[in-house]
């Protein structure tokens, strides 16, 4: 009788799980909590079946359920991990999945990109339809004055295109079986993550232009914005790690959440690439450049 119930195949039948029903209810309580706190920011209201439910706090609950979905359904993935569960089929599925992921994380950005340079190609237009101030036909808009690319932008791109070597040198300790380096190479590029969130963060209190400005201030803050999101989640993805692999997680042969942080990491890195080049540099030629 044992031997009926043992495992035949190579794929994993997850027990029955709670997280994608909290998932679920989750996202949508955070969603309409997003609308609820717009309307509540802007001094409107929101009817919810004779309610207004105009407040932040639906949407916080939401997404306290959404982070509360998210760390145990992560911790039984690695539970199931440690258990044996990940066979090579499973972990190339999972593979699979994260490459999804990512490909629709580069669509998601193809938006931001489409859009800026839609109203930079089209100004006066895409001015008109934003009901915002007539760009004179140039981008930037007349009267914008833009960051200058070569000095906290092109500090943060040496910043994330080093933290991207540090995380690689992490991963190949960890396929050598070198859990010292695997540790400071996590250990840096943790820190540089945070780093570059700090300098955006204080880009973005000088900038001297801001979101409501013009259809150039909206097209920046969304685009880099998305991206600087991005960031935070990595670093706290590649913090995860550092800390599972200070607990004795990862072997040079499963060692998937690893090897899922770095190809995050790296995609941020080019996105971040494609940022500087269009967004900080081709923009800014011709315009007047705030210095220091």
């Amino acid at each position: 009788m044992a031997e009926a119930h043992q495992k035949q195949h190579d794929y994993h039948i997850i027990d029955p799980s709670p997280w994608p029903f909290t998932g679920a209810v989750g996202a949508l309580v955070m969603a309409i909590g997003g609308i609820a706190f717009m309307r509540y920011l802007s001094g409107g209201s929101l009817e919810f079946f004779g309610s207004n439910i105009a407040n932040p706090w639906l949407f916080f609950i939401g997404l306290v359920i959404v982070l509360y979905t998210m760390v145990g359904w992560w911790t039984d993935v690695v539970k199931e991990a440690h258990e044996g569960y990940h066979t090579p089929v499973v972990s190339l599925h999972l593979r699979y999945g994260m490459m999804m992921f990512i490909a629709s994380e580069v669509m998601f950005f193809v938006a931001w990109f489409w859009a800026f340079f839609d109203a930079a190609i089209f100004a006066d237009e895409a001015a008109n339809v934003a009901r915002l101030e007539h760009t004179g036909g140039h981008w930037p808009p007349v009267g914008i004055e833009v960051l200058d690319p070569m000095h906290l932008p092109l500090y943060n791109t040496i910043i994330l295109l080093l933290s991207g070597t540090a995380v690689t040198w992490a991963h190949h300790s960890l396929l050598h079986n070198k859990r010292e380096g695997l540790i400071v190479g996590l250990i840096i590029t943790v820190v540089l993550g945070a780093l570059f969130s700090s300098v955006q963060a204080y880009e973005y209190i000088h900038a001297p232009f801001g979101f409501k400005d013009s259809i150039y201030g909206a097209t920046f803050f969304m685009a880099t914005g998305f991206h600087g999101f991005h960031v935070l989640i990595g670093t706290i993805f590649l913090l995860v790690c550092l800390l599972r692999a200070a607990a004795g997680d990862f072997t040079p042969k499963q060692h998937f959440g690893l090897e899922a942080a770095a190809w995050y990491w790296h995609f941020v890195d080019v996105v971040w690439l494609f940022l500087f080049f269009s967004i900080y540099v081709w923009a800014s030629w011709g315009a007047d450049i705030v210095h220091g």
